[in-house]
């Protein structure tokens, strides 16, 4: 029977987009869905998600103890090109912590205590949440 008029027809299955591995771009968006989940249940407050400036961007602003915390999501399929937690280099916590230093001046009513922390998600090749660490001490 056919649809509606003016639907479209199913494109047939070698057309379609193949099912499996999920892309970068989504990974990296369920990632920081499932650490922005787990921070809430830990009590964190999210304040702002892909917090974006000309210098770059911090994943998650949260509060938490009395303190800012600013965080990276770091989601990986596999560990071929090294764990999640290895991911964040030195000059990747030296940009979060300019980036940190700028959120604070533009929102002088948030606490003046800050710290960065890194959420490394480690998921299956279909984007599932196979572990979830939250990583507070990094020297940020």
């Amino acid at each position: 029977m056919p649809g509606p008029a003016g639907a479209l027809p199913h494109p047939p299955a070698h057309l379609r987009p193949p099912e499996g591995p999920v892309r970068r771009k989504d990974l990296g968006a369920r990632g920081e869905k499932a650490a922005q989940d787990l921070l809430k249940k830990r009590g964190y407050k999210v304040l702002e998600a892909n917090y974006r400036t000309r210098e770059g961007e911090i994943d998650l602003v949260a509060l938490k103890d009395d303190a800012v915390v600013f965080v990276e999501v770091r989601a990986r399929r596999g560990h071929a090109f090294g764990t999640p937690q290895e991911s964040v280099t030195p000059r990747k916590l030296a940009r979060l912590r300019s980036l940190a230093l700028e959120y604070l001046a533009t929102h002088p009513h948030l606490p003046s205590r800050a710290r960065i922390e890194v959420v490394a998600v480690d998921m299956d090749p279909q984007g599932r949440v196979l572990n979830l660490e939250v990583i507070e001490d990094t020297g940020g």
